[in-house]
């Protein structure tokens, strides 16, 4: 069964939803859940609410020990935890104390990626109050050693992978996804994640981090945010030798098949959530950053941060530093170092 719960802002209960939000069939779609689009409907699904234990171990609604005595009553969750109830703002002071006390930056990570999958609003709370701090912790430049072992510390899936093998089905593996109002994907092939390579399947971790900083820095709330690894294989020798790694063990699919599976799965996506969903193409390597750029910018909602984000953050800096110096951009020469795809971008 799939919970529904509407996000709850601080303080609220679930007991003070109204039922018109939190049932399905017959009644308001709070959030559009039972359309991809304005006028395309598609199949509803069954929902409930979560409750006892299976509540307890639901992140998107766990509060853990947050949870009041007249919560836990409603709820079936007598017994199942100690009697004493914490803050929030306890929590998240007792959370931040015992990170801090880790040395290594990649065991901080863990802790971070352990939290959000058991509670997820303390871990946004977390992130949001500490932004400067934990922000190294959960994306760069943590998060590139955690792609480079993500297959040793795995330990439960986050976001969706679709390789080789799921051809030919790729909308049936979109509603295996248990939110069905997606806003925003962010999707790799793994093949230049960072400055690290080809990191094949164990690229999840740049999606899943990005995202968390859409609904950190962004505001989107983290039901609409959908993390996708596209798995083609991978050229990296070592993690093809590698007993732990996660992904296909073949070397990195080019060409027509390549690109029949990219064609697939974005229309997949279109049918599946709909014209406005944002897919951002993150950490591709060049030949097919600016291919894929291309070919579906006039057809679906999209954009690449390496190659648009990054080119207009830079721009937007050069023109700031101008009412500083004086002058225009053709009075200036500028250097570019490294062999991003921001210079691509300017010329």
């Amino acid at each position: 069964m799939e919970s529904i719960l509407k996000p709850l802002r601080d303080g609220e209960s679930v007991l003070d939803l109204s039922p018109r939000s939190t049932v399905s069939g017959g009644v308001e779609d709070v959030y559009g859940e039972d359309r991809a689009t304005e006028d395309q409907l598609v199949t509803p699904w069954t929902f409930s609410v979560a409750s006892g234990y299976s509540l307890l171990r639901d992140p998107q609604y766990n509060k853990g020990l947050a949870f009041t005595e007249k919560e836990r009553d409603a709820h079936y969750l007598c017994g199942l935890l100690p009697p004493t109830v914490i803050t929030q703002q306890l929590q998240e002071k007792k959370l931040m104390k015992s990170i801090r006390e880790y040395q290594v930056p990649l065991q901080k990570y863990m802790a971070m990626m352990d939290l959000q999958e058991r509670n997820e609003r303390l871990f946004y709370k977390l992130l949001i109050d500490n932004v400067e701090e934990l922000l190294p912790v959960v994306y760069t430049p943590t998060v590139g050693e955690a792609c480079q072992k993500y297959g040793s510390i795995f330990r439960r899936p986050q976001g969706l992978y679709i390789s080789l093998k799921e051809k030919g089905k790729i909308l049936e593996v979109l509603k295996n996804w248990p939110e069905r109002s997606i806003q925003v994907i962010v999707v790799t092939d793994g093949e230049r994640i960072l400055g690290l390579g080809d990191l094949g399947c164990q690229g999840m971790g740049i999606p899943v981090g990005k995202l968390a900083l859409y609904t950190a820095l962004g505001g989107v709330r983290p039901s609409a945010c959908l993390p996708v690894t596209i798995d083609v294989g991978t050229n990296n020798e070592k993690l093809l030798n590698d007993e732990f790694y996660i992904g296909l063990r073949q070397k990195r699919a080019t060409g027509k098949e390549y690109y029949d599976l990219l064609h697939e799965f974005m229309c997949a996506v279109k049918q599946n959530y709909g014209e406005k969903v944002l897919v951002q193409f993150e950490d591709f390597a060049n030949h097919n950053a600016f291919e894929l750029l291309a070919k579906y910018g006039t057809t679906h909602l999209v954009f690449n941060d390496d190659i648009q984000g990054t080119a207009s953050v830079v721009l937007a800096g050069v023109v700031a530093a101008l009412k500083l110096i004086g002058g225009i951009l053709a009075d200036h020469t500028f250097l570019f170092l490294g062999a991003g795809e921001v210079k691509h971008q300017f010329f």
